[in-house]
């Protein structure tokens, strides 16, 4: 074992370099703190030290934790300005004004979009929706959409899920007497927008207790403040929650505090009544019988973003509306269209950028990816370079043509800042924006070779060779007799997963396999293995063939791996996910 700073690192045999991984032991933050826990609620020693490491430290935390309550959803008008916000919206509808609800191409956009729309419908005839053309109009409010207002008649906006450095923009409107009300969750820059109001958490003078809230919860807590003003009923609120929990899946936002209870219900609507066009949208890509926020990110996400990506997002907001079976599952053949377009987009440049890579030495060798092709489809590119970076596992780069400059999308490896490796390479680039992990840039074509050096050295003048390699964390070692029907009973119940509650990792030494370890699909393993005198478990580990070799060998090895349930032709059991494997001779 290696220590480095707090964290024990593992590290897999250079047998099979090609996938090896660090393993790092998520160190207990409080140690004094699990065995009263486990006192407290009669529980095994490894699940209250999850607990622990997730904030739950009491019975009434832990209570909490394991039934979530709308009841204890915050009051919305404790964010800053949603007083000055419901008062707009109210004056707005008394006067018969023609209300525009606004919202960026992706899933929280539209999402957001489509619940505050069918929300407000049912209140006033006198509103509709817009959502800006991703490559015409890009991100955000866009001048088209506010001469889109003035040219029919609305003179008021909602914009959900962007906003929040609009200055310039809602100067503009202004001055054409429309109103602006931002809903956002970014970060605010120094100063924000002239608007009626502006709701967004993140304002350093918000003091709305939990401040990651999606921009589809931002909306939800809008519909929500307007309904406790105007005393409408609470339970009106709940059919909107699928939106919320697919919105909190897809844009990857913490899964604790507020965010948890919204997709806990949420998954529940998503599961027994979802919305039309959910429900077209789950039968369209095969409906599984039980949905989780996994589901949403891999299933139903990609479809809605697919529609921004290859055709009109406004095809996403109105599958999300319909009223009807009929008319939900005619937008949602078309949605799968557009999804079947995106993914042969996706697959071929991402096999072309591969082939890019693999076939020059040097740009193997290099501590970062920056590929370009001037035909690659713009809609695709942040895809393929987060299949770039799982492939190399480095900062990367993807560009392409668009409206005659080069457009890229960038992707980074865990705790390498991209923003900052960007901002080095500034005087290349005509413009760029992201954060630590994803940003999107355009530069003049002239300026792509050099931007491929430049970006090199930056790279490799400050990323770590332990950057390089991929992260597991482990929440805890386990032995595989621990795992009965109780400790995954409750193991079930601290979904839904999500970053800051992801689903637990362990870590189980010297197992062996039991019979015979097989290849499935060509990439991936399936075994059995034992501890000890332990009962056998099913194991499946995606793209980890490799190991199967030796694995028959009868050599004894670790693993870590998550806790799942699987479900084949009506038979229920429980099976290991295997992250990585180390052979132990």
């Amino acid at each position: 074992m290696v220590r480095h700073g707090h964290l024990s690192i593992f590290k897999a045999q250079n047998l099979h370099k090609d996938m090896q991984k660090r393993w790092v032991e998520i160190p207990l933050k409080q140690a004094d703190l699990v065995s009263k826990l486990q006192q407290d609620l009669q529980l095994d020693e490894v699940l209250c030290r999850l607990l622990v490491n997730r904030g739950i430290s009491s019975f009434e935390t832990a209570r909490e934790f394991f039934r979530p309550d709308l009841a204890h959803l915050h009051d919305p008008f404790l964010m800053k300005d949603m007083e000055l916000a419901v008062l707009r919206i109210e004056k707005g509808i008394a006067k018969g004004e023609k209300i525009l609800i606004f919202g960026d191409y992706d899933v929280d956009g539209t999402t957001a979009v489509a619940l505050v729309y069918q929300f407000f419908k049912v209140i006033h005839s006198e509103i509709d929706f817009y959502i800006p053309d991703r490559y015409a109009e890009g991100y955000g409010i866009s001048f088209k959409g506010i001469d889109f207002a003035e040219a029919n008649g609305f003179s008021l906006i909602i914009a959900l899920d962007c906003g929040i450095k609009s200055i310039d923009k809602v100067a503009y409107a202004q001055a054409k007497g429309i109103d602006f009300i931002i809903c956002d969750h970014h970060l605010p820059g120094d100063q924000l927008p002239e608007a009626v109001a502006v709701l967004d958490p993140k304002r350093p003078d918000c003091d709305y207790p939990f401040k990651e809230l999606a921009g589809c919860g931002i909306g939800f807590k809008l519909i929500q403040a307007y309904s406790q003003k105007n005393d409408l009923p609470f339970d009106n609120l709940v059919a909107y929650l699928d939106l919320v929990a697919v919105s909190i899946a897809a844009d990857i936002v913490p899964v604790n505090g507020e965010n948890r209870t919204l997709a806990w219900y949420g998954l529940k609507r998503l599961n027994e009544n979802p919305c039309p066009g959910m429900a077209a949208l789950m039968d369209i890509s095969g409906r599984k019988e039980q949905y989780s926020l996994s589901d949403a990110v891999f299933q139903l996400g990609p479809r809605i973003n697919a529609a921004g990506r290859i055709a009109d997002a406004k095809n996403a907001v109105q599958l999300l509306i319909s009223i009807t079976k009929e008319e939900a599952l005619a937008k949602a053949k078309l949605i799968e269209l557009n999804n079947e377009e995106r993914r042969g987009h996706d697959s071929d440049i991402t096999e072309q950028a591969l082939a890019m890579i693999g076939g020059n030495a040097s740009l193997i060798k290099r501590k970062s990816t920056v590929v370009y092709h001037e035909k690659w489809h713009k809609g695709v590119i942040g895809i393929v370079a987060s299949r770039l970076t799982e492939t190399y596992y480095r900062p990367t780069v993807v560009l392409t043509q668009s409206n005659g400059v080069v457009a890229g999308s960038a992707r980074s490896v865990m705790g390498f800042d991209l923003y900052e490796a960007l901002s080095a390479c500034s005087e290349l680039l005509e413009q760029f924006g992201g954060h630590k992990y994803a940003a999107g840039l355009t530069m003049k074509t002239e300026n792509v070779p050099a931007f491929q050096e430049r970006f090199e050295e930056v790279v490799a003048a400050s990323i770590t060779e332990e950057l390089l390699t991929q992260e597991i964390k482990i929440d805890a070692t386990l032995r595989l007799e621990q795992i009965d029907g109780k400790f995954f009973r409750i193991l079930n119940q601290m979904e839904p997963h999500g970053p800051e509650n992801m689903s637990p990792v362990f870590l189980s030494k010297n197992v062996y396999t039991y019979g015979t370890a097989s290849i499935v699909g060509e990439k991936h393993l399936k075994l059995k293995i034992r501890q000890g005198d332990s009962a056998y478990f099913d194991c499946i580990g995606f793209g980890l063939a490799s190991f199967c070799e030796d694995l028959n060998r009868g050599l004894p090895f670790d693993i870590c791996y998550s806790i799942e349930e699987n479900i084949w032709k009506d038979r229920r059991n429980i099976q290991l996910k295997i992250r990585d494997i180390r052979i132990l001779a």
